[in-house]
C-alpha cells in the first residue's frame, strides 16, 4: 500500500508540474585551474548567450515556448553552489533576470575537480524541479579531467539511465595553477567519459575568446535541435561517437602521481 501511495503521489506531482520544452542544468567548473578573470568570462558568457536573440528565438520556436534553467558552479566533491535555482525563461525579460542573477555575486573557486559529483548533483536537481520538460539536459563545462569522487564514466552511465542527456564544453585553454593536471586531449576525454544520451554533443573551446560564441551555439543546439549557422560557424560541434576508449581514470592517476606537490606544503 505504501508503494502504491508513493507512486500516486509522484504521478500527481508530475501531473501538476508546469510543462516546458527543456529542463536545462548548467554545470560550470570553478576549480582552482581557473583564475578570477576566467571565472568572470564564464559568467558573462552564459549571461550574454541566454539573452542573445538567436537563443530567445530558439526558445520561442519550441512547442511550449519556454524552458526551465538552473545554474550551479562546481569543483571538488563538496563544492556545488547554486547560483540560479530553477527558473522559467520564456521572454527576453526572463532571460535578463537570469543574467542579473549571474552577475549579482562574484564566483569563488575551490580545490579539486569532480565531474562525477557535478553530474550526480545535476541529476538530483531534476528531482527538485517543479517543471516537466520534454527533454532533460545537463550541460557541463570544465577544463580538466575528473580527479576526485566516483569514476566519471560510471556516474555518466548511471545518469543516462535516468533519461538525462549530458552535453559538454571542454575548456582546452591550458592555464592556471593546476596545469599539471591537464590532459592534452580533453575533447576526446569528454567524448568517451563525460557526454552521452540521444544527440549528445560537445563544443571544444581552445581560447577564452571563443567561449561566448561556444555557449550561444550550444544553447541553440540544445533548444532547437539544430544550428542554422552550422555551415558557417567557426567552432566545431562534435557529437558523441564510438572510438578507441580514452582512459577515464587519467585525472585520478595524474592527481595520485603528483600528490607529493601537496604533501610537501
Amino acid at each position: 500500500m505504501v508503494t502504491v501511495a508513493l507512486a500516486a503521489a509522484f504521478a500527481a506531482r508530475v501531473a501538476a508540474a508546469e510543462p516546458v520544452d527543456v529542463e536545462l542544468v548548467l554545470a560550470v567548473d570553478v576549480s582552482l585551474s581557473m583564475g578570477q578573470e576566467e571565472l568572470a568570462i564564464q559568467r558573462d558568457g552564459y549571461a550574454a548567450a541566454l539573452t542573445d536573440e538567436r537563443v530567445l528565438q530558439a526558445i520561442a520556436d519550441g512547442v511550449h515556448g519556454r524552458i526551465a534553467v538552473s545554474y550551479f558552479e562546481w569543483a571538488g566533491t563538496t563544492t556545488h553552489r547554486v547560483v540560479v535555482p530553477w527558473t522559467i525563461i520564456a521572454t527576453k525579460e526572463d532571460a535578463e533576470r537570469v543574467a542579473r542573477q549571474l552577475s549579482a555575486l562574484p564566483p569563488a573557486s575551490a580545490r579539486r575537480t569532480s565531474i562525477s559529483s557535478a553530474l550526480e548533483f545535476g541529476a538530483d536537481m531534476f528531482a527538485e524541479s517543479p517543471f516537466q520538460g520534454m527533454k532533460r539536459v545537463i550541460d557541463v563545462s570544465g577544463d580538466g579531467p575528473n580527479n576526485q569522487g566516483p569514476p566519471v564514466d560510471l556516474t555518466r552511465d548511471a545518469v543516462l539511465k535516468q533519461g538525462i542527456i549530458i552535453n559538454g564544453l571542454p575548456l582546452m585553454t591550458n592555464g592556471g595553477m593546476a596545469s599539471a593536471y591537464d590532459v592534452a586531449s580533453l575533447d576526446l576525454y569528454y567524448n568517451d567519459c563525460v557526454i552521452g544520451g540521444p544527440g549528445s554533443f560537445m563544443i571544444p573551446v581552445n581560447d577564452w575568446v571563443q567561449f561566448p560564441e561556444a555557449v550561444r551555439r550550444k544553447l541553440v543546439l540544445e533548444l532547437a535541435g539544430y544550428d542554422p549557422e552550422a555551415e558557417t560557424g567557426q567552432l566545431p560541434v562534435i557529437y558523441a561517437q564510438a572510438r578507441t576508449p580514452y582512459d577515464c581514470l587519467v585525472g585520478e592517476k595524474l592527481w595520485r602521481d603528483r600528490q607529493w606537490m601537496w604533501d610537501a606544503n
